[in-house]
């Protein structure tokens, strides 16, 4: 099946790359850049602005598609808001909401620097929710620290880029209400591969970006309860979120239009909704990538010198690794020589690279078009590597 949905992407058609980054970006399949030329060729006009068949038209799919994209994660249509990604979407609810009522956030050990730095630019102090050896968060300490601290913010990944640990958010999110805390949810990594509903987690916050699930670059969305979103104040001003303006002062509409302020990436939104229907479509389960995961691990650990960091069941969509005696960025820039795209180094996770002793990783990070011979390549090209890289060290072993 992979095969045939490798087809639906353009980039694969005219090159042999074995693409296994898509924790970084995905491809992207025709029909999401279809939909954009679409927009751009035959309706290309601003939204909520005019009376003009153009721009009527540009409104209604823009709106259309955050309806779509709504449902899709089990929200309301009223409570998703349009932001440039993941990390927009953070910096959001930091500024916005979280810096005026917290004085601290409670963030994990795996968590990306878009979820650390954003609470540390508007001073809160951030405690560090601690991990067992295979990376899993400790509930007992979490629950304990939340006893402790009643009435605060959380802030977790669903899914680490790091290492694919899947949290178990709906755990996290009881927790946390038990306590009156309020829960923001990085979903970048969780959208391409799990099935979301925000209302079934009860997230307060859930956030995601399009370009990790087959969607263009420079769109995402956040996900708010409705009465958080009415209690926040814009986090920009300027055309199409405001009802009257004076030079005294202004309104402002209702959510989700308030946060978004000027002329939106229209093309981008329509992509969005084209990517998920896509993904959608597919009907791909966890356990079809669990598969190819599994056989991944497998054909790692035949390798000389493999240290893998978690034995964790829960681990979706990437694994992470070094070779001993090798340095990780070595690897990529050998493997990249030899047409395997991964990713070396720290990933936007410093801190959790710091608590293991190492500055880094190769990653292998996959999605519905990779298959079963682009782990061999892979691997392959990765015995490669360290037969180059080892040989001057009287080691010429590849594979035990």
């Amino acid at each position: 099946m992979n095969t045939i949905i490798k087809k639906d992407f353009p980039f694969f058609n005219n090159n042999d790359i074995v693409y296994l980054d898509s924790a970084a970006t995905s491809q992207k399949p025709q029909i999401v850049l279809d939909k954009m030329q679409e927009y751009y060729t035959q309706y290309c006009a601003n939204t909520h602005r005019g009376e003009h068949e153009l721009g009527d038209k540009a409104t209604t799919e823009f709106e259309n598609s955050r309806d779509y994209i709504a449902k899709f994660i089990g929200a309301n249509t009223d409570e998703l808001v349009f932001t440039k990604g993941t990390t927009e979407a953070i910096n959001f609810v930091a500024s916005s909401f979280v810096k005026s009522r917290f004085t601290k956030v409670f963030l994990s050990e795996l968590e990306h620097h878009s979820n650390i730095v954003p609470w540390q630019l508007q001073g809160l102090e951030i405690v560090v929710l601690p991990l067992d050896k295979d990376l899993n968060i400790n509930l007992e300490e979490y629950e304990k620290l939340l006893r402790l601290n009643p009435k605060s913010f959380v802030s977790i990944t669903h899914v680490s880029n790091s290492f694919g640990i899947i949290n178990p958010i709906k755990k996290l999110i009881n927790i946390a209400h038990k306590y009156e805390c309020l829960i923001l949810i990085d979903g970048a990594q969780a959208l391409a591969h799990l099935r979301i509903d925000v209302k079934d987690l009860d997230a307060d916050f859930y956030a995601v970006s399009a370009h990790k699930a087959y969607g263009p670059t420079g769109i995402g969305a956040l996900y708010g309860k409705y009465a958080l979103l009415e209690s926040m104040s814009p986090y920009q001003g300027g055309g199409s979120m405001i009802t009257e303006v004076s030079f005294k002062k202004s309104s402002y509409l209702k959510p989700p239009l308030r946060f978004e302020a000027g002329t939106q990436a229209i093309a981008e939104v329509i992509g969005f909704k084209a990517a998920l229907k896509y993904l959608f479509t597919l009907k791909q389960t966890q356990k079809e990538e669990d598969i190819l995961l599994k056989y991944a691990k497998e054909k790692l650990q035949g390798l000389s010198r493999i240290q893998l960091y978690t034995q964790a069941e829960n681990v979706l969509g990437n694994i992470s690794f070094n070779i001993k005696g090798v340095h990780h960025n070595d690897i990529g820039i050998l493997l990249s020589k030899q047409s395997i795209m991964l990713r070396t180094g720290h990933h936007c996770a410093m801190p959790i690279m710091k608590k293991l002793g190492i500055k880094g990783t190769i990653r292998l990070s996959f999605a519905l078009y990779n298959t079963k011979e682009d782990i061999n390549k892979t691997i392959q090209a990765i015995q490669k590597a360290i037969h180059l890289l080892t040989k001057n060290k009287g080691d010429k072993s590849a594979s035990k």
